[in-house]
């Protein structure tokens, strides 16, 4: 059983250090590759795999961060109350693993996709066996998170401060490094193709490697098994602080009544039960649980970088699958947090020292959320600035006709009493009611152009994942063959139109053939995200390189805002998180009792996972058409809650908690020690009262002697 754990003291040592931390540092980093490596495409899978719209895919993403820092509690209850930290870390990575293979399977298309076409027929499968892998994900990762570290923690002996400093700096290091290389492979993955019957992107193979990485962690961990230094579980604090505080809720209540005198404080009220250390310990706790009331706000900003960011930048200017700049923006949050936390440590918190300024734990981290407020402002710019080049869809209510002017002279469309030019190779859009078309005369040119449009679907939305939509229009007097790169489109009849194509940008080929075997080679440079009509002329001459003959009208603008744009707004989101989140960790470890740690530490992971539900909430109930809308609305939140945080920082009065212990622990030396007298004092006295019996009967007995002697 877990209370049989042996303790043993680490048997090798490398320079100083146990060489069981090795298998945990080792450990971390394939932990936190698979983590934020399946974290970085995961909204991605959801849109384009699951294919549900924005809000959906970003509602659950947030609940699934959310369940993964709601689960660490549980973790650090079974570790300390029940399993202890190793066999808890073990168990949970087998559900982690199992939770990582069973989203990589979820993302083969190919198991549901009986006709063969690239699209799953069975939806509903693969959504179910994605949330069961999410589930088990999130149990495993949460689980093992309060543990891990701790577990590295222990493997040194009391002496050993330095050394077990210096172990957690490198532990944070690996965090980062996985978290770095990670969400630059996984998205290259993704970009590849794999299929049994057909190509398409390899999301298995991004969760895949993933699911591979977790197993070497659990396999790497289980083989430092007998250099560990283990620990039996103790009982966990966080029960024992849930019930001292449950009991003062529960005396107060029964003694609600104004005949009882009140206490200073409402924890005093568990002074029945519990001594006053505990109390006072609690005491300390719920002083900083309180300040973390307005935390979660700052948490549903930053967040957001997984799920409305990245999406924002599938409509920017740059290749979301495989250029490196796409590396970049997954990867440059954890960049500039290795280049700011020392920056600040050595040179901004130094400076301002020096201008005799007290910017205080409390004061910096209301800058850090005065900086994530700032960069949803200028997340909205850029999304401004995006929706300037988005097309204009028509609603539900309207027709929009698309009119295409494929002969070589002005043409003219009379519609709804306005007469419209039409330039040659050129397109109009007009927006008609169903009637309004029915009632309409147009010219013979235009009649065949708008009876082309009604019976051919036009894209109804912008290309996806910064593609491009090619079709082709054969003015030809005979079909044509066209295939683009190495897909084939088919036969095109005459006066007929292809089916929208996707293809990638940077230099696209189509070759165009005939009956006869004469080809002609069109070559065009694409964007991302535009959208093309390619009109073949009846006068296309064949033989060779045709890209003139061919004319390339241009439905959808591209993508012209550069990814590069939103590089600003992770610069203020990164630094309000150092300022923000290395300062909080400070803090709280600097106010916190010496064995409440762990309870804080699982209070501040708490405020990520309230974080990530608040943005549920107000992203359900804004219902904001506009994205840069709710960008603003978050920012004023924050803005907000800051001011509250600033107004309650104002009143809070720092404490020394080894003091406050200190303090307790000679009050109840003293009464031990007051006890002991007393005790020892009734001691005497009985004694001393034994002796004066003793004395008395001794008496009495000398005195019965003498009478019988002189009887």
């Amino acid at each position: 059983s877990a209370d049989k754990e042996e303790h043993k003291k680490p048997k090798k040592k490398i320079c100083g250090y146990p060489i069981s931390i090795f298998f945990i540092v080792i450990n971390e980093f394939c932990e936190r590759f698979s983590y934020y490596g399946m974290r970085a495409v995961l909204v991605l899978y959801f849109k384009y795999f699951l294919r549900w719209d924005d809000d959906f895919a970003t509602t659950i993403y947030h609940t699934f961060v959310a369940l993964c820092y709601l689960t660490p509690i549980l973790g650090a209850i079974i570790a300390d109350s029940w399993l202890g930290k190793f066999k808890t870390i073990v168990y949970l990575s087998i559900v982690y693993t199992l939770g990582q293979v069973v989203l990589a399977v979820s993302a083969i298309h190919d198991i549901t996709d009986t006709n063969k076409d690239g699209t799953p027929d069975n939806m509903t499968f693969h959504v179910a066996l994605s949330m069961v892998g999410l589930l088990l994900i999130a149990l495993g990762t949460g689980g093992i998170k309060p543990c891990v570290a701790a577990f590295g923690g222990d493997q040194f002996e009391d002496h050993q401060e330095k050394q077990r400093g210096t172990f957690f700096s490198i532990f944070y290091l690996s965090i980062n490094a996985g978290s770095l290389l990670s969400t630059i492979i996984t998205p290259i993955l993704r970009g590849q193709e794999c299929g049994i019957h057909t190509q398409q992107q390899c999301y298995p193979l991004a969760f895949g490697v993933p699911a591979a990485l977790m197993a070497v962690a659990l396999i790497v961990f289980i083989v430092g098994n007998g250099m560990y230094h283990k620990t039996a579980p103790q009982g966990n604090i966080m029960v024992k602080v849930t019930k001292c505080i449950g009991f003062a809720i529960k005396n107060r209540f029964r003694h609600r009544s104004s005949q009882y005198p009140k206490r200073e404080h409402w924890m005093d009220w568990a002074d029945e039960k519990y001594d006053k250390l505990l109390i006072a310990q609690v005491k300390m706790v719920l002083k900083v649980l309180f300040l973390y009331i307005p935390l979660p706000m700052f948490w549903a900003l930053f967040d957001q970088q997984g799920s409305r960011w990245t999406l924002q930048a599938t409509t920017m200017d740059g290749d979301f699958v495989q250029n490196p700049f796409f590396c970049l923006h997954q990867t440059v949050n954890p960049i500039l947090i290795l280049i700011l936390v020392p920056i600040m440590d050595s040179l901004i918190y130094p400076l301002i020292s020096k201008c005799k300024l007290n910017f205080t734990p409390l004061r910096r981290i209301t800058v850090g959320m005065f900086f994530a407020a700032m960069a949803f402002v200028v997340a909205a710019v850029v999304q401004l600035q995006i929706d300037k080049t988005l097309p204009k869809f028509p609603s539900n209510s309207e027709m929009q006709v698309k009119f295409i002017n494929a002969v070589n002279r002005d043409v003219q469309v009379t519609a709804g009493g306005h007469d419209l030019p039409l330039k040659p190779l050129t397109v109009l859009y007009c927006p008609f009611t169903c009637v309004d078309i029915k009632e309409e005369t147009v010219s013979n040119v235009c009649i065949i152009h708008l009876f082309l449009c009604l019976q051919f679907e036009d894209i109804t939305k912008k290309p996806e994942q910064g593609a491009n939509a090619i079709r082709f229009f054969n003015g030809f007097d005979t079909a044509l063959n066209v295939t683009v790169g190495d897909k084939e489109i088919g036969y095109i009849l005459p006066n007929n139109m292809s089916e929208y194509t996707s293809v990638k940008h940077g230099d696209a080929g189509y070759w165009i053939r005939n009956d006869a075997g004469l080809e002609c080679f069109v070559k065009q440079e694409l964007g991302f995200g535009s959208s093309y009509t390619l009109l073949i002329p009846p006068t296309l001459t064949f033989g060779g390189k045709c890209s003139e003959g061919v004319q390339k009208i241009l439905d959808i603008e591209p993508n012209t805002i550069s990814m590069a744009w939103q590089i600003p707004q992770y610069f203020l989101l990164t630094a309000g998180e150092v300022v923000f989140s290395v300062t909080g960790l400070e803090f709280s470890y600097s106010q916190a009792p010496s064995n409440m740690k762990a309870v804080l530490q699982a209070g501040w992971l708490l405020t990520v996972a309230f974080g990530n539900i608040i943005v549920l909430i107000v992203a359900e109930a804004a219902t904001l058409e506009d994205q840069w809308a709710e960008y603003i609305l978050f920012a004023a939140l924050l803005v907000l809650v800051c001011i509250i945080f600033a107004i309650m920082a104002y009143f809070y009065t720092y404490i020394d908690p080894a003091k406050i212990e200190a303090h307790f622990a000679n009050m109840e030396y003293g009464e031990k020690e007051r006890k002991k007298s007393l005790e020892m004092a009734k001691k005497a006295s009985f004694q001393h009262q034994d002796e004066d019996n003793k004395s008395s009967d001794s008496s009495s007995d000398e005195e019965e002697e003498s009478k019988q002697s002189k009887m």
